[in-house]
């Protein structure tokens, strides 16, 4: 079937008068100032200096913070939140999730899933997620990878307010090999193949290719699988599965658009190559050795270990059908990967908040926190990589990541202090995103 459109020329001439008149009809009309709202708070969490400070009034207009007290009255005339005795951080910000996936959505049956639910079912169940992710106090994620292009129409829709969720940048569709983690086809009958966008690409023309379509589509931000995965058909856990070359292409064609590029990698050898290639986040990170760790620091490369989801797969996904290979895989991963958290930490590597949610449930991201705390960071760490040290990896540092003017108007608040009992941070009562109130629980509003 042909659609005609109509010519851009024309279209473009309808728009111009269409905001032409509605330039004259705004000169006509009085200029109105948003209001303003104060967020008052006993306590507050400076992010950027890794300081607790207190107490605070936030004053935001509109969609930002105007100015940050410490202490004194609200201004004449402006809605007040009082938190009492609450600690208020900034909007806190997942930089690895799958917003059109979850365990507990699915038919509770692995190839009953993969046979019967679609793209359309992505789409349907993902602004569930989204509000679940956003009342758990993840006002901004990074969604590296999602079927169909659905995470671009999911944030395109939030940013238009249409549904409510976090800030999102997206991946689109992950670039991976042939036979690789991004091959939906691999270990089904060659009977059977997915229908949909794919990511399979092989050679260095093919990849610059796949990310030039990614870009087209939507993404803010290039992911590629460096290696084989856990969750998936093929043998490897962790062995490269692109040629030096082809990883080289990916990163310089996604720069060249001025796109960051995220690389899943869990082996050494396919870390290294990613860290060589420029990759601006490693995900996983599960078997990286004591030459990644050079790398990733001359390079300010950022480490993204998701910690907290060993737990969930072992305990749940052996009731889901999961084929016995890939939980063996987990196995393999799980405390390798913890104890080199603990090197990286050691090590002073740059590294952010990281969950993979979408392999367990999402609204649980902040259970993260207690396993980074557990295994080497201290509890302002934990918070600094959920908050400004993401924000430096996803170049918005300008937006989100603390409590100071200008930024968004991005803040979350908990009874007690998270600093004594990280696990705080599991049970948000406020939650705002761009001065707009989305969880007020027990809360003056």
């Amino acid at each position: 079937m042909t659609v005609r459109l109509p010519s851009p020329r024309c279209a473009l001439c309808a728009a111009l008068s269409f905001a032409l008149a509605g330039a004259s009809l705004a000169q006509d009309a009085p200029a109105v100032a948003p209001a303003l709202t104060a967020v008052k708070a006993a306590h507050w969490i400076d992010a950027e200096s890794g300081r607790v400070r207190g107490p605070v009034v936030v004053i935001v207009r509109g969609e930002r913070i105007a100015e940050v007290r410490d202490g004194g009255a609200a201004p004449a005339g402006a809605r007040l939140i009082d938190l009492g005795d609450a600690t208020l951080l900034p909007g806190l910000i997942d930089v690895h999730v799958h917003l059109t996936s979850d365990p507990t959505t699915g038919t509770g049956n692995y190839y009953q899933d993969a046979l019967t639910l679609g793209v359309v079912d992505d789409a349907v169940i993902a602004p569930t997620l989204a509000k679940r992710t956003l009342d758990a106090g993840f006002t901004t994620v990074r969604n590296v990878g999602a079927p169909g292009y659905v995470d671009v129409a999911l944030r395109n829709a939030i940013d238009r307010g249409l549904i409510p969720g976090p800030r999102m940048l997206v991946a689109t569709v992950p670039i991976g090999s042939t036979g690789g983690h991004a091959d939906d086809d691999t270990g089904f009958s060659s009977d059977i193949s997915f229908a949909g966008p794919s990511g399979v690409a092989d050679g260095v023309d093919a990849v610059r290719a796949r990310v030039r379509e990614d870009v087209k589509r939507g993404a803010d931000v290039i992911k590629f699988m460096a290696s084989a995965g856990v969750l998936s058909n093929e043998a490897s856990v962790g062995a490269p599965q692109y040629s030096q070359a082809e990883m080289d292409a990916i990163v310089d064609e996604a720069h060249r658009w001025g796109k960051k590029v995220a690389a899943h990698a869990h082996g050494a050898e396919a870390i290294n190559m990613a860290i060589r290639a420029g990759v601006d986040s490693v995900e996983h990170c599960s078997f990286i050795d004591a030459e990644g760790l050079k790398l990733a620091k001359a390079r300010g490369t950022y480490l993204d270990f998701d910690v907290y989801n060993d737990d969930y797969i072992l305990a749940e996904y052996a009731k889901l059908g999961t084929p016995p290979a890939q939980i063996a895989k987990e196995k393999l991963v799980g405390r390798t990967q913890r104890e080199n958290f603990r090197k990286a930490v050691q090590a002073g590597e740059k590294m952010a908040f990281a969950t993979d949610a979408g392999v367990y449930p999402h609204g649980w991201n902040a259970r993260q926190f207690a396993k980074m705390v557990e295994w080497g960071m201290t509890p302002m760490q934990a918070i600094q990589s959920a908050t400004w040290n993401a924000a430096d990896l996803l170049g918005w540092r300008d937006r989100v990541g603390a409590i100071k003017p200008g930024l968004y108007a991005d803040l979350v608040a908990v009874k007690g202090d998270p600093l004594k009992d990280i696990r705080t941070l599991e049970h948000v009562d406020f939650v705002m995103k761009g001065g707009r109130v989305d969880k007020a629980d027990g809360v003056a509003r």
